[in-house]
This record gives C-alpha cells, sequence and structure tokens, in this order.
C-alpha cells in the first residue's frame, strides 16, 4: 500500500488558521445572538409596559378634559359666577396629516380671519404630539355642526362640548369677582402642569377669581380615543369625567349689588352696603366697570384699549383702591373725638362766615351763627369745626379716625388696597422734615389737606359709629369679635344725632329722604375738592376739574342695620351726586318695588342697561364719534 502524502507545512498552517476564524466569528454570532436574545427579553419582560404604551399611542389618543370652575354665589345661593356650554374646534397636530387641506377647509367652513390663521399656524408649530391646538371657542350650534358631519374629511380636527366662565351680571360684579383667562407662559413654566396648555383651560387672573384659584380649579377629566394610521377618529373608548372645583360663598346680595351697579349708571366712583350686625358686605361696587365675560373669552385688543383709554379709569377697582379726601364726611367722627377730649357738645360757637388763624381766613360754606355739635353735623359748618381743630390739634383727633377705621388695611378676600393717610404731627416730620402747624390741623378736620381714605373706610366708620362697634367686613365667612369701640354712649351720640338731622332736620341732604313710612336713614354729605388741577370754583366746567361728592350714611336710625358710603368722582357735591345715590338703594333694602320704579326713570336718562350702554359707548369709540360729550352727567 502506498505511503501517504503529508502537507507541506504552510497549508496544515492555513487549515488550521481558518478553523480559529471560524471559531471567532462563530463566537461573536453567539455573543451577539445571546445579547439580542436578552435585549429581547428585557424588552417583552422588564420594558412590556412602556412599548405596550408607546405601541397604544399610535392609535390611542388620550387628552385632559378641563375641568368645570366652582362656582362663586352669593349669600342667599344666586350665581355670581358660573359656567356655561362652550363650542369649540381644536387640532391634534399628531393626527393632522394634510395641513394645508384641513387648514383651508376649516378657514372655510367658520370663516375665520388672517390674523386667525396666522396665529393657529404659529401654535401648530410650537405644539408638538398630542397638544391640542384651539382653532375657535363659542361657536354656534350651526358652526359646530358644519364641522361634526365633515369630520371624516378632516383628519385631525377634535370638536370638544366643554364649558366656559359665565358672569350672569356682566359688569356689575366685574371688580368685585374679577376674571379669569388662558395660563401665560409664564404661569406654565412655574407648574408644568400639562392642564396649563389644554385650550379651554382658565385661571384666575384677577379679584377673587385668582384668590381663590385653588379652591375654584376642579380637577381635570380624561377622554380615549382610537383613530387609525391617518390620524382618523374611530371611536371614543372611555371618558373619566372631571371633578368640579368647589363653591364659593360670600356675603354679597346679588340682587342688591346689581341695583347699586344700575343705579351708579355713567357715574364714575364706587358704592359699598355693610351689615351692621356682623360687618357682611352687601355691595361692593365700582363704576364704570368692565364685561368680566370679556376677559372670560378672551378680549380683544382693541375692546382693552377702549377701556384704557376711558378717563372715568373701568379698569381700577376705586372701592378699595381709590384715594379721596373725604370733606365733610369726617365730621361726626371729629365730633366723636371732640366729646372723647371734652368738650361739651352743647357748648355753642358762633359761624361767621369762616374762621381767622392769624391772618388767614378759613371760609365757611355760609354764615351759620351760633351752634352746638350737633346742628353742626346738620349744617356742615366748617368754621365749628376750625374752631374745634384749633383748640384741640389734630393729634387729639387723628387716633379716633383710625379707630374708626381710616387708614386701616382690611384683611378683604381678593381686594388689593391703597389705605390712604390719616397725618399727624409724627406723620409730618417723618415725611416732610416739616413740622404741623394749626393751619394744617384746619385743613384735616374737614377731610382735606393730607388727608385721603378709600370708600370702603368711609363705610367701615359709619358702620362703626351706626353700630358703636369695631365691626370688620368681610366677604366670606370669617369670624372677627367685633369689640365695643372705646367711646362714650354720649360721643356716639352726638354723632348720630347730627347725622339724622342732615337727612331729617334742615341739613345738607333733606332731598334724600327715604320715600318711606317708619324708617329713616342718617347721613352725612362731603364735598372734596380737586387738589392741584385746573381752576374755578369745582363746580361747573371740565368733568375732571370737578368736585368730588361724597355721602355716607346708615339705616334705620333707630337700630341701624345697614351702613354704606358713596363716592362720586367730580360729582360736584354730596348732596347733588352721592345721596340720592344711597337714598335709592337704601329703599331698595326696605321696599324693592318702589325702588325699581325710580331706576327705571334714571336707566331711562342714561339710555339702558349697563350692558347697552357699554356696547353703544364701544361703538362710538370705534367710530370716532362720542357717544355723551359728558359721560359723568345723566342726560
Amino acid at each position: 500500500m502506498p505511503k501517504k502524502k503529508s502537507l507541506p507545512i504552510t497549508e496544515a498552517w492555513r487549515g488550521i488558521t481558518f478553523t480559529r476564524r471560524a471559531l471567532v466569528v462563530g463566537g461573536a454570532q453567539a455573543a451577539i445572538g445571546v445579547a439580542l436574545a436578552a435585549r429581547m427579553a428585557y424588552i417583552s419582560v422588564i420594558d412590556n409596559d412602556r412599548y405596550v404604551l408607546e405601541s397604544e399611542s399610535n392609535r390611542v389618543n388620550l387628552t385632559l378634559v378641563p375641568p368645570r370652575r366652582g362656582w362663586i354665589v352669593d349669600r342667599n345661593g344666586k350665581a355670581l359666577a358660573n359656567n356655561r356650554v362652550s363650542l369649540r374646534i381644536d387640532i391634534i397636530p399628531d393626527r393632522l396629516h394634510d395641513k394645508a387641506g384641513v387648514l383651508g377647509q376649516l378657514r372655510t367652513l367658520l370663516r375665520l380671519d388672517g390674523d386667525t390663521m396666522e396665529r393657529i399656524n404659529r401654535d401648530l408649530k410650537a405644539a408638538s404630539g398630542f397638544q391640542p391646538v384651539a382653532v375657535a371657542e363659542d361657536m354656534t350650534e350651526a358652526e359646530y355642526s358644519s364641522i361634526l358631519v365633515r369630520l371624516p374629511e378632516l383628519p385631525g380636527v377634535a370638536p370638544q362640548r366643554g364649558f366656559a366662565r359665565n358672569y350672569p351680571t356682566g359688569a356689575a360684579v366685574g371688580h368685585l369677582i374679577g376674571y379669569v383667562g388662558a395660563p401665560t407662559a409664564e404661569e406654565y413654566q412655574k407648574v408644568k402642569d400639562p392642564l396649563y396648555i389644554t385650550p379651554g383651560f382658565r385661571t384666575g387672573k384677577d379679584g377673587l377669581e385668582k384668590y381663590f384659584q385653588t379652591m375654584l380649579r376642579g380637577k381635570p377629566g380624561a377622554k380615549r380615543v382610537e383613530v387609525t394610521a391617518r390620524g382618523k377618529v374611530v371611536r371614543e373608548l372611555e371618558t373619566t369625567p372631571d371633578e368640579q372645583g368647589k363653591t364659593v360663598h360670600l356675603t354679597i346680595d346679588a340682587d342688591l349689588q346689581d341695583y347699586v351697579a344700575r343705579r351708579m349708571g355713567r357715574e364714575s366712583g364706587a358704592a359699598i352696603v355693610i351689615d351692621c350686625q356682623n360687618g357682611d358686605i352687601l355691595s361692593f361696587v365700582s363704576m364704570p366697570s368692565f364685561d368680566p365675560n370679556s376677559f372670560s373669552d378672551g378680549i380683544s385688543s382693541n375692546e382693552y384699549a377702549w377701556l384704557r383709554a376711558d378717563d372715568h379709569q373701568p379698569l381700577i377697582n376705586k372701592a378699595t383702591r381709590g384715594l379721596y379726601p373725604p370733606g365733610s364726611t369726617l365730621k361726626p367722627m371729629v365730633a366723636i373725638a371732640a366729646v372723647e377730649q371734652g368738650v361739651d357738645p352743647s357748648e355753642r360757637h358762633t359761624c361767621i362766615g369762616g374762621y381767622r388763624l392769624g391772618r388767614r381766613f378759613f371760609r365757611c360754606l355760609g354764615v351759620h351763627g351760633s351752634l352746638d355739635m350737633a346742628s353742626a353735623i346738620m349744617k356742615s359748618c366748617n368754621s365749628y369745626f376750625y374752631w374745634l381743630a384749633h383748640r384741640l390739634g389734630y393729634d387729639a383727633i387723628a387716633p379716633t379716625a383710625r379707630l374708626m377705621g381710616l387708614g386701616e388695611e382690611f384683611q378683604l378676600a381678593g381686594s388689593q388696597q391703597r389705605y390712604g393717610t390719616i397725618p399727624d404731627s409724627a406723620w409730618k416730620m417723618k415725611k416732610y422734615d416739616q413740622p404741623w402747624s394749626a393751619s394744617d390741623s384746619l385743613n384735616a378736620v374737614i377731610g382735606q389737606g393730607y388727608v385721603s381714605v378709600n370708600p370702603l373706610q368711609l363705610a367701615v366708620m359709619t358702620a362703626r359709629i351706626a353700630s358703636g362697634r369695631r365691626l370688620y367686613p368681610r366677604l366670606i365667612n370669617r369670624q372677627f369679635k367685633n369689640e365695643p369701640l372705646p367711646f362714650s354712649p354720649e360721643a356716639l351720640a352726638v354723632a348720630r344725632q347730627g347725622m339724622d338731622l342732615v337727612v331729617n332736620g334742615a341739613g345738607t341732604a333733606v332731598r334724600s329722604r327715604l320715600p318711606l313710612d317708619g324708617i329713616t336713614m342718617a347721613g352725612k354729605t362731603g364735598t372734596a375738592q380737586v387738589r392741584g388741577l385746573g381752576t374755578g370754583n369745582g363746580k361747573s366746567g371740565t368733568w375732571k376739574y370737578r368736585d368730588h361728592g361724597l355721602f355716607v350714611g346708615f339705616a334705620p336710625v333707630v337700630n341701624p342695620r345697614y351702613a354704606a358710603a358713596v363716592v362720586i368722582e367730580h360729582g360736584m357735591g354730596g348732596a347733588r351726586a352721592a345721596a340720592p345715590v344711597a337714598k335709592d338703594f337704601m329703599t331698595f333694602l326696605f321696599d324693592r318695588e318702589k325702588a325699581m320704579e325710580a331706576l327705571e326713570t334714571f336707566e331711562a336718562g342714561w339710555g339702558g342697561t349697563i350692558k347697552e350702554r357699554m356696547d353703544r359707548d364701544y361703538a362710538a369709540w370705534k367710530s370716532g364719534v362720542p357717544s355723551d360729550p359728558d359721560p359723568g352727567v345723566p342726560q
């Protein structure tokens, strides 16, 4: 048998090398296979939930449902702010595969203007995923139906039937309730809550809506919808309902609030009514006002510019933010301070038409002759109170003013306040580095000079005089001690007697007696000069140069139940402008039918309801033709 021929050494090595390479490649393949198997096991077991969710999101869309805000109601449960059905159309970006076609159809069907289309395109660029982009809100049923019937042709379009904020009495509660609006980008950055970028969601922007935001907000719901790969809706899978926010109960009387706002009409100012038994604020009105429904729906730039351009300042809450010289409305308080300082209220002073201090003569409103304290309040005799101020010094009067609530800070829900000034010698030295003078006392005692207060403080002062207790105003049911004031019954009695004579004697407000049998109102008028403005006597001329008119009062005179303060900016006098307003809403508290008859007469002169007047004034402003050359005075 022939001997087997051996391979050359090089060929043997090649075989061995090939075998090793095969082993390396095979091992690498095996390792990769093991890694892939391990990864697949990890995905299918450990990461199963995440990938199932991502897979599900390709065919199921989950969107948030904005919650209904809680109601704000009055003391009797009547709605001051509630919710109404709102029809809207949104776009879901991830479902929008034919952007140009869908937007073109929407523009035609809903008659969208160029500005709206620009806003929609801008929002679509900034949005992502399933974050909805608003197309139209507060649609009519006809507009909404025109989209519903064409939904198969509009992939990515999502109709929504939700809720929007509603204020039944409109401008009557503008400054009391505030308003809501869409969250800003800055607000979203603070909370990072997806609800803040959900169309239809609103947050409180001002007033009680902002103060009670957490309570009113509610909890969102959610809706799951099955869609095709092209974004067309197949069916709704399930919906988790939202939870409405909590109800806020106020001390306000909604009917009185509406009446006072309507009775203020086109005047500029504020009126507040307080319950003398517990400090409940029954009415809190600042006029002119704005319609919070406009802000809830998204106020136009034109309408906002109109509000800002109005010299009557409808965006300012005059009830707490307006500061005014109180004028003669301070005289009952001064009488209390004088009695507490030992002045006999029966002591008489003779008014000769003014009071001489050195070489200066401080004029009175008339020549009143010999007066005691109560009759000086009745006649609003400046000369008598000049005499008291020079005799006592204002440092002896200022503490009583503060105890009466003037210059005091009140913890009133949702209301920003300016506190004004009750001056004294220490205050002037600190602010101006100057000593207090006798002339400063004479100016301050009649509510001029450095003295300034807001209407809420005047109402509180009146309620404290009427009740004899240190009442604290409240809009919600908070408990206060309301302790008795540290004044003698004699001091309080002379102030009340003088205020009674102002209306029911021979005083400055006799024309504002209540037209009711057995019920009388006590009060005090005031006329405050507009300092540093123009010329003239403040009783005529351009509206902004006229004197302010003020009135404070309470009713009934015996066992007072209601106290009030009215400020009419540039009203030319308290007896002329402010007292008649108080007369009518005090009448409303006791006889609504009689008060409504008076209101109808005034509204006829002013040209309709608040909303009708606002709509007409806005239209006139846009056209450039004033609707009323002097809106401060009824025509």
